[in-house]
């Protein structure tokens, strides 16, 4: 320390007083260490270094066309087509701060590190204090609003909560674990504007090196510009850093200039005027392809028109991508993007023969992202070319284990109360004791709260039903983060019609956020339904998608007609999308724009043979080797699906007919995206004759 007997005095002085340090007491704390500090707010050192398995939600992988295929290339696929080993691509969904710390310390760094590790890193995280998680959904012409969830809501106060130090907070910590996941002769593009550029190039400094820097990038595109008293803000900034000296680079060559002409010979010159004289130079061959890329790059951003928009609100242009994973990766390398967006740098590796890994919290930019990369399978498919299954993976009920553990200090009775008080907390209930399966009561209705890590079942909805028969109880309310699939209307209509109204309720993630609870915002939503109808014929069968059934609420109606001012919204109350119009007279207008229950669908898929595949997770045991465990659940293998797009808004309601190998029992899984991006799924049992 820099510190003489006077500064030490003083500063001994001032923390007894409960004052504040004078700022260059910071620097000579630490100049011993560095020459320049970068110091901000809340900034801490550690990182998490948690190790959580990541649980599979879909598996999903074209098949390929038929073809007597030899050696390993047949050992690849199986009869369908279908890949059977190597690399799987993987889209996250969740925290990426978790995602990142649980690739870098858990069993998968071992898949990663297979792979040569990853070689490229581009990164477009938020650089606006106004983004955050909301989208537009449009339907019957009009839009609506489809709210940020409040674990959306919290990542956006964590990340703007304090301003630019809660910023620099999350961005430091996810950059620090980037670094270590970045192979040695890898590289990573930073991508952001005005706002944050120099706040990131002095972290990125600080991480990666000073030395590490190889260039500012200036994106330059053109829109329709505004009158206004400053220039027009036309370019954002991407910042390249390499790990070491060892960082793959591949020259990109730029189209030649206007002075470029041709010459009788065929052969290219350039033309140049040198104190007014003309002055003609020929090129070698080499030159004659282009020059090396500078630094300024004219790329335009994705117009209305183009087939690639997805009207996404921070999508960048694919031209963008191509030009950075052909610069800084080769084919077959590991690239990845922890800002997944609408997903356009793993459809662009995809396309151009990389492995890819990508991750976003928001649950529509990995739906968006989902369909996005079966077109890019189905393109690839149609033109003949290799592509890759990917999965769509998250952390599931092990980030709930994570969260529980550090509010209990991992002490599992205090574990099981706290988490039981908990969700009865965030369900405005009281606690109830003297009962084995009933938890709570809120406004006569008796409260039963599922378990942490397991589905609730239908035994113990029997067990529920049972209690309450026995104590006279009509209602209950049974609260969980997943539920059986056998948990039909029908199965809950039948003990419904035996005297006890059980009601299904998610609960959301948001439970786990101190704040939110407290504040009341955690909303519990019912469980969607769907039917289908399956027709078999022989060996075949196809299913039909014929119900869907939602109860989603974002939104109040009678809060909303209470105004006393006009009012035109589009609102989401009930399972109903409602378009609520109040004139200045105090009319009221609604306007139902669900009017059938397919609106409600986005996207719909099909595993003809559920339980063929068990879900297994890698864990590491206290000696630090990898361990399989099977979860007791299977992996959902999207065998055929039919979704919206931009281009083609229509669905197929009626599947392909699958056929079976052979005779027997199987079951179907189906699974539904609604338009908001939510998942509900139903099993079906056939017997194949």
């Amino acid at each position: 320390m820099n510190l003489n007997d006077n500064d030490k005095g003083r500063i001994i002085e001032l923390i007894k007083a409960g004052e504040k340090l004078p700022k260059e007491y910071i620097y000579k704390l630490f100049s011993d260490e560095e020459d320049v500090f970068l110091f901000w707010n809340g900034r801490k050192e550690d990182v998490t270094n948690v190790a959580l398995p990541f649980h599979s939600i879909e598996h999903i992988d074209e098949p390929r066309r038929e073809e007597k295929k030899v050696g390993d290339m047949f050992e690849m696929f199986d009869t369908r087509g279908r890949q059977l080993k190597g690399w799987t691509n993987k889209l996250i969904w969740g925290d990426n701060k978790l995602i990142l710390s649980s690739l870098a310390n858990g069993p998968i760094r071992e898949e990663i590190e297979k792979q040569g590790g990853i070689k490229l890193i581009y990164i477009d995280p938020p650089f606006a204090v106004g983004a955050d998680f909301g989208f537009e959904i449009e339907i019957g012409g009009e839009k609506a609003e489809k709210k940020q969830s409040i674990i959306e809501e919290i990542a956006y106060r964590d990340t703007w909560g304090k301003g630019i130090s809660s910023y620099l907070s999350m961005m430091y910590e996810r950059l620090k674990l980037m670094h270590t996941l970045l192979a040695e002769d890898g590289s990573i593009y930073v991508h952001c504007d005005w706002r944050m550029s120099s706040y990131l190039k002095i972290i990125c400094d600080d991480i990666f090196g000073v030395e590490s820097f190889i260039n500012e990038i200036a994106w330059h595109y053109k829109r329709w510009p505004s009158k206004s008293r400053n220039f027009q803000k036309m370019h954002d900034i991407i910042h390249l850093y390499g790990k070491s000296d060892k960082r793959i680079f591949n020259v990109q060559l730029q189209e030649l200039t206007e002075g470029t002409n041709k010459r009788w010979q065929g052969k290219k010159s350039k033309v140049e005027f040198l104190n007014g004289i003309r002055q003609v130079t020929q090129m070698t061959e080499e030159q004659s392809e282009g020059t090396p890329q500078d630094d300024v790059w004219d790329i335009p951003v994705v117009n209305s028109q183009a087939i690639e928009r997805l009207d996404y609100p921070t999508q960048k242009p694919e031209a963008l991508l191509e030009r950075i994973i052909k610069a800084s990766s080769n084919k077959g390398d590991l690239v990845a993007d922890f800002f997944c967006g609408s997903g356009t740098t793993a459809a662009v590796a995809e396309k151009l023969g990389r492995k890819w890994i990508t991750t976003d919290l928001g649950r529509f930019s990995v739906h968006t992202a989902r369909k996005r990369l079966i077109g890019v399978q189905r393109e690839l498919q149609a033109s003949g070319k290799n592509f890759r299954a990917f999965e769509i993976l998250n952390l599931g009920k092990y980030e709930r284990q994570f969260f529980m553990d550090d509010l209990s200090n991992g002490k599992r009775k205090a574990k099981e109360a706290l988490y039981v008080d908990l969700i009865l907390e965030a369900y405005k209930a009281k606690r109830i004791d003297g009962h084995t399966a009933l938890h709570g009561q809120k406004t006569g209705r008796f409260i039963h709260v599922g378990p942490l890590d397991v589905p609730v079942t239908q035994s113990r909805l029997a067990e529920i039903f049972a209690e309450c028969r026995k104590n006279l109880y009509t209602q209950v309310d049974v609260l969980g983060f997943e539920f059986e699939m056998g948990l039909t209307p029908q199965f809950i209509q039948d003990l419904k019609e035996k005297g006890v109204a059980i009601t299904l309720k998610y609960i959301p993630k948001d439970v786990f956020d101190k704040r939110a609870v407290e504040k009341g915002q955690v909303k519990f939503f019912d469980v969607a339904y769907l039917n289908t109808k399956e027709k078999i014929n022989g060996e075949s069968i196809t299913i039909e998608l014929t119900d869907f059934v939602t109860h989603y609420t974002q939104d109040d109606i009678e809060e909303l007609q209470k105004s006393e001012r006009p009012v035109s919204k589009v609102v989401i109350e009930d399972g109903q999308i409602i378009k609520v119009e109040k004139d200045k007279s105090g009319i009221i207008n609604r306007t139902l724009l669900t009017e059938n229950w397919y609106d409600w669908i986005d996207y719909w898929a099909i595993d003809f043979n559920y339980e063929d595949k068990k879900e297994i997770i890698k864990v590491k045991n206290e000696e630090g080797e990898t361990e399989e465990h099977w979860t007791g659940n299977y992996l959902f293998e999207n065998e055929w699906q039919s979704f919206r797009t931009k281009k083609n808004p229509k669905l197929e309601f009626t599947s392909i007919a699958y056929k079976y190998k052979k005779a027997g029992k199987y079951k179907v899984m189906v699974k539904v995206v609604d338009i908001l991006g939510i998942d509900t799924s139903k099993i079906v049992e056939v017997n194949i004759k």
